[in-house]
């Protein structure tokens, strides 16, 4: 059979809070992203790759009509944001003009400053102690890695992402074979998407079976 032409075309993301995966691990997290107050007006989001920290950011910024700003570039937004500006800053461990963020805390004395990190802010690696101990004076809340009954509710998302049908009993059965970690469901969704459409095909528990018998490259879902 002649292989099916493919596009590496991305899947559709879904970030409003109703397509938000609540669970155990990640209640305290939404509870402290709801609360009326954070720590000197700044909260600080961290878990694992893929735990649903950029998720929560994205539901926190439409509700708050807040501006996403680069890590990486952040000087040019402390010239025009005004002190009642609500911010994000997604994957702030990237941050590379560490006093652009001390001066953007100091900036937002009436906003308020989510930030998003695998990590706590001691272990990205800052040398300057001001930031610091302004980040170490915020809200801090933890997503903890998935559960069985979330993983299964992310790898059913991921399918409906790419706007792909399969059956409740197919992923229970790939639940307890692959990795436990979301970045994991991710890659193993992406691939067998693929390799769906490419040899089109349904996808099965031996399609299934051949992905997870694959090594494991994250990288290329990413």
């Amino acid at each position: 059979m002649t292989a099916q032409l493919t596009f590496d075309l991305p899947a559709l993301q879904a970030w409003a809070r109703a397509d938000f995966v609540a669970s155990p691990g990640n209640a305290t997290a939404l509870a402290v992203l709801d609360a009326a107050e954070w720590t000197n007006n700044r909260l600080i989001l961290t878990g694992p790759p893929g735990s649903g920290k950029t998720h929560l950011a994205h539901v926190w910024a439409a509700e708050a009509e807040a501006i996403w700003l680069d890590p990486r570039d952040l000087a040019p937004a402390l010239m025009v944001l005004p002190a009642t500006a609500r911010v994000v800053i997604d994957d702030a461990h990237r941050l590379v003009e560490p006093e652009a963020l001390f001066h953007l805390c100091n900036r937002l004395s009436q906003g308020r400053l989510l930030l998003t990190a695998p990590q706590p802010p001691r272990d990205w690696g800052l040398r300057l102690p001001d930031l610091l101990s302004r980040l170490q004076a915020s809200s801090l809340a933890r997503i903890e890695p998935p559960d069985d009954a979330l993983l299964s509710a992310i790898l059913a998302k991921l399918f409906a992402d790419r706007q792909v049908e399969v059956p409740a009993s197919l992923i229970a059965w790939v639940l307890p074979r692959m990795e436990r970690s979301v970045e994991a469901a991710r890659h193993l969704v992406a691939e067998l998407d693929a390799r769906a459409l490419a040899a089109h095909r349904p996808i099965t528990r031996a399609l299934a079976g051949e992905v997870l018998d694959a090594p494991l490259d994250l990288g290329a879902a990413e």
